[in-house]
């Protein structure tokens, strides 16, 4: 799975490394998340996500925000752009999947159809239909969200 994603962006000349692209998938599943549950659920250190997300906001693919309820709290949530790259790897990815389940010959009986839903739940993700439907409105405007502006510092770092 790791492999079809890598060609896809390779195709797509995405300029997103695996790393940055599981924070999009995240946040296209999952919707808007506070950056230090988002790096519990990636499995990093939370500056190694503040710089990968300060990467994707310069990307223009995801934006920071504070609600206006909490404003000490970062909230992350996709862009339009950042939506968009990561359903046109997904379709890419489905594609590349049935290329290869075709090719097999593999035939999907309802039964193995249900398994395979069962397993996916298992682990914690979504099936297609719910990821596609919560894709679809993953970079919709956020309730409360104040922006944050972004600037470049005397000394060209990102702030």
């Amino acid at each position: 799975m790791v492999a079809l994603v890598a060609r896809s962006l390779a195709a797509l000349d995405a300029d997103v490394t695996l790393s940055q692209y599981r924070a999009l998938v995240l946040l296209a599943g999952h919707g808007p998340r506070r950056s230090a549950a988002m790096a519990r659920e990636l499995q990093v250190a939370p500056s190694t996500l503040t710089r990968m997300c300060d990467r994707l906001v310069r990307k223009s693919l995801v934006h920071r925000f504070h609600r206006d309820h909490d404003r000490r709290s970062i909230w992350l949530a996709l862009t339009p752009a950042g939506r968009d790259l990561v359903g046109t790897v997904m379709r890419a990815r489905r594609q590349e999947l049935e290329r290869i389940v075709e090719a097999s010959g593999l035939v999907a009986s309802p039964p193995a159809v249900d398994l395979l839903h069962d397993f996916v739940r298992a682990v914690g993700e979504l099936p297609d239909e719910e990821w596609w439907r919560r894709w679809e409105v993953s970079a919709d405007p956020v309730d409360g969200a104040l922006l944050m502006r972004v600037h470049r510092q005397a000394d060209g770092a990102w702030a």
